[in-house]
């Protein structure tokens, strides 16, 4: 039997929708879009509901833009055609060159762990669209793991100084899976802020980005999940001009023989990763928080912990496998106590 798990993040303390400021009601608008095969809400405080409802509009055509443009499942996108085709190169523009210059910075942090091109791992595990569904999964033998293993390796990822991205041989393929929907989200932000939204919330469930607070100056506040037990929380973080990434093994698995596997991969062993269950970051946008939750649930927790700490803009909350919470020097987080 496979199950999907979505991960859910509790948004906290958000009844009133309306207030009141400088003499001016003050009203939440939110609409939602599927896109990036999930739910994405956008929300957005204002005193003018007519220009805030443009302004999202823009946002999700921002959001929809990217996911068209690069997205690996998306048909007719730039790495679909890529994948999908004999022909292994594609020409990059400035953006497309900005988004692999941050995979490859994650990919040499993680000491190589993070990979982009993790896709044949996957699909032998059943992490498909196609297989994800079936009843009669079966445990991959050593040796499907090892074959599969040699097409999986972003060294051979090269882009040169034009701009064109190749894929060598053995390598087939790459997966925008890990973080791609923070990038999307973090440009809906900056579209918001540029049509001067002053109090906003985005949120794809994994991935969120929030501009200023909510009104009367109160931070977003949100809950996050118990790894073990999904409808419970294990503390509430609140956020005021931030992104947060949560990456966590209870968010998509597959369950063969009664037990249960889920698909942040080690690409060396070919197995799901054993020693976390949970990795939540904050930083200053969606896109390095999303590709850093998956980059920090390969690393070993204490070189996670000691680069946080070494860098101003990040923070990072960690539930390991025998759900003890190891948190950065600057993580802050209410404790929900049962």
């Amino acid at each position: 039997m496979r199950k999907k798990n979505k991960i859910i993040i509790f948004i906290l303390s958000m009844l009133s929708v309306f207030f009141i400021s400088c003499g001016k009601e003050v009203e939440k608008i939110e609409e939602s879009k599927f896109l990036f095969g999930t739910y994405i809400k956008i929300i957005v405080y204002s005193d003018n509901k007519e220009k805030a409802m443009q302004s999202i509009e823009k946002a999700f055509n921002e959001i929809q833009r990217i996911d068209e443009k690069y997205n690996s499942k998306s048909e007719g996108s730039l790495i679909y055609n890529l994948n999908n085709s004999d022909n292994k190169s594609i020409k990059l523009d400035e953006e497309g060159i900005k988004l692999f210059e941050g995979v490859k910075k994650a990919y040499e942090l993680s000491e190589h762990k993070y990979d982009i091109t993790i896709a044949p791992l996957l699909e032998l595990w059943g992490f498909t669209d196609e297989t994800i569904e079936l009843p009669d999964l079966k445990l991959p033998t050593k040796e499907e793991i090892e074959f599969t293993k040699t097409f999986v390796d972003f060294d051979k990822v090269k882009i040169s100084d034009d701009g064109t991205l190749t894929i060598e041989s053995p390598v087939k393929e790459i997966d925008t899976g890990s973080f791609l929907k923070g990038y999307a989200i973090s440009k809906a932000k900056e579209i918001l802020k540029a049509d001067g939204i002053k109090n906003a919330f985005i949120t794809s469930i994994s991935s969120i980005e929030v501009i200023g607070t909510k009104p009367e100056n109160k931070p977003w506040k949100i809950g996050l999940q118990n790894p073990e037990n999904p409808s419970d929380m294990i503390g509430i973080v609140p956020l005021k001009d931030r992104a947060m990434g949560v990456s966590g093994d209870y968010q998509t698995y597959v369950e063969i023989d009664g037990k249960i596997y889920h698909h942040i991969l080690d690409k060396d062993t070919g197995y799901p990763i054993a020693d976390k269950k949970m990795v939540v970051v904050l930083c200053d946008n969606a896109f390095d928080a999303d590709l850093l939750s998956t980059t920090f649930f390969l690393m070993p927790i204490d070189k996670v912990i000691s680069y946080v700490d070494s860098r101003k803009d990040l923070d990072v909350l960690i539930v390991d496998k025998d759900m003890n919470i190891i948190t950065s020097k600057n993580f802050k987080y209410e404790e929900v106590k049962k």
